[in-house]
């Protein structure tokens, strides 16, 4: 399953905790995503997922939340991207 992100931001806001987001297309589907990470120190992520534009099929919206819950390598890819926006000032 390839994954293209196309925007991704990382932030701290006043209370010192982690808001960020990262927008990104997944092979196969027909709509961009958004998912939106939160932390209160770094270490345990909340997030929530929701479609980046026009909603797409919600099938699909279904089956990539399942996915995120079981595969930790996609949604360490993605939180990552927002980590890396924050380290190299982009956001």
């Amino acid at each position: 399953m390839s994954v293209v992100v196309t925007e991704a931001a990382m932030r701290r806001d006043e209370e010192g905790n982690y808001v960020g987001r990262t927008v990104f297309t997944l092979e196969g589907h027909s709509a961009p995503y958004e998912i939106t990470f939160y932390s209160k120190r770094g270490k345990e992520w909340d997030y929530s997922l929701s479609f980046a534009g026009e909603p797409g099929s919600e099938e699909q919206f279904l089956e990539l939340d399942a996915k995120l819950e079981e595969d930790d390598e996609l949604f360490d890819q993605l939180l990552d991207a927002a980590l890396d926006a924050e380290d190299s000032g982009l956001n």
